[in-house]
């Protein structure tokens, strides 16, 4: 009576060795697991890594965004970008230039120009996307510095190492030929320092986009004070742009109607300049229509506020633009010329 149990055992064990026998071209495709190498070529199609900076600067904040917009899942124009932390507006241009898996990044305009003593091609290496926002100079001091020359010999802080401030703010006053005693210690320490009367702190340099928080809720003492920066003095003109800080800016600070001159550092997107027959280029070709196309989302509420006054077809002055950038606006130029009737008049 036990042969039937031992046919029927040997039968199921039959049965499994022929599945697994079975070659895999003849299993139903639902069940045929995906290799190791498929699984890492499908995990790694379609990504980007995006330079972003430090935690705690606006930079890193715009390439979540970004990332937030443009990634898509659907197959057909699957993208997926990875912000990555580094040191600041220097670091990204250098992992740009230098780091594998990077394919874009947000730098400072001056940032690009001190480079270009250091790479002389970087022309043709880097193109811009994008000219995102103004990084505005903001010159805080106590009331008894009236002007920029005031504050030669005396301790001025540029925040931590890293920052657009402790970058951009020391090749500011150097091409404003004022020899300051620079410190780098975080801004929320000097702040408080300067507003004691402590440790000799004439001056904190900000270099961000307005308003900043700190001028917005600290509480100041009459003659705590922005100066104004003249952008025809030093050698300016080709790596910055005019700004103003308004009294809607800084309601405490600035009397109502006034504004305080100053400039600001261009902060742009730009792509490496991969082949344009390359994979890597693909990639950020389709990053380029997928934030182009999906811009009016970035103006939302919930994202970062200089979003609203971003321009596509906002020019960078001594750098050209990304291929697909320009081709996007070419081709978006080209179906609004379609639409105007014949012998419409021209705007």
């Amino acid at each position: 009576m036990r042969m039937p149990v031992i046919g029927a055992g040997l039968f199921i064990l039959l049965a499994g060795l022929a599945q697994v026998l079975t070659p895999a071209a003849a299993q139903p495709r639902a069940e045929r697991p995906m290799s190791n190498a498929q699984t890492v070529a499908k995990i790694n199609a379609w990504t980007v890594g995006l330079a972003g900076g430090l935690l705690e600067g606006a930079p890193i904040r715009f390439a979540s965004e970004i990332a937030r917009v443009v990634d898509e899942v659907d197959e057909s124009k699957a993208l997926r970008v990875f912000p990555v932390v580094t040191r600041g507006p220097r670091d990204n241009l250098e992992a740009l230039l230098y780091l594998r898996g990077i394919d874009a990044a947000i730098i400072n305009a001056d940032a690009l120009e001190q480079f270009r003593t250091l790479v002389p091609n970087i022309d043709q290496r880097v193109g811009y996307i994008l000219n995102l926002f103004p990084s505005e100079l903001h010159i805080f001091v106590r009331p008894e510095i009236r002007l920029l020359a005031d504050l030669k010999g005396k301790k001025v802080n540029f925040n931590t190492p890293g920052t657009t401030a402790a970058y951009s703010g020391p090749l500011i006053f150097g091409r404003l030929k004022l020899d300051v005693d620079k410190t780098f210690m975080p801004h929320p320490v000097a702040l408080e320092q300067m507003r004691r009367g402590e440790g000799g702190i004439a001056a904190v340099v900000f270099v961000t986009s307005k308003p900043v928080d700190a001028f917005l809720r600290g509480r100041w003492d009459p003659g705590f004070k922005f100066l104004p920066v003249d952008i025809t003095e030093g050698d300016f003109l080709n790596y910055y742009l005019p700004s103003v800080l308004t009294s809607k800016d800084y309601p405490q600070l600035i009397p109502e109607g006034q504004d305080v001159a100053t400039i600001s550092v261009p902060t742009l997107l730009v792509a490496y300049n991969w082949p344009q027959n390359s994979d890597r280029y693909a990639r950020l070709a389709r990053l380029v229509d997928h934030l182009f196309d999906r811009l009016d989302q970035f103006r939302a509420p919930g994202f970062h506020p200089a979003w609203r006054d971003v321009n596509i077809a906002a020019q960078v002055s001594g750098l050209r633009r990304f291929t697909p950038a320009q081709e996007w606006i070419d081709r978006q130029r080209a179906t609004v010329q379609e639409r105007v009737p014949a012998g419409a008049p021209q705007r």
